[in-house]
């Protein structure tokens, strides 16, 4: 997508704090963290919703998820994080790319 900010970042066009890449996804300081930690997981190719998500992507969250569980200690995640989707307006989604938060080095809010 053109005006995406995730892919400008995917792309080098917008300058990022990459902790992590591979040919599927990202992970990227959040600019406006709601944790002491907050990353976020972004997907390389541009989904805007799941359910546009097709089917072979699943297994692109199944790593994301499995890399940020091998990966907690290293992140600072060792007591414990929160992964979060919003998806569309009424869950404020602000970035229409599919992508995970990833919160934690504190303790977390219920909500």
């Amino acid at each position: 997508m053109d005006n995406c900010i995730f892919c400008k970042i995917r792309n080098g066009e917008i300058k990022s704090e990459i902790i992590y890449k591979d040919e599927d996804f990202m992970l990227i300081k959040d600019i406006e963290p709601q944790a002491k930690i907050h990353l976020l997981a972004i997907p390389t190719k541009h989904i805007g919703l799941i359910e546009n998500m097709p089917e072979d992507y699943v297994t692109i969250i199944g790593k994301v998820m499995g890399k940020v569980s091998h990966m907690q200690k290293k992140l600072g995640l060792t007591n414990g994080y929160r992964l979060i989707i919003n998806q569309g307006k009424d869950a404020n989604q602000t970035v229409n790319h599919l992508h995970i938060h990833i919160l934690g080095g504190e303790k977390l809010k219920d909500f």
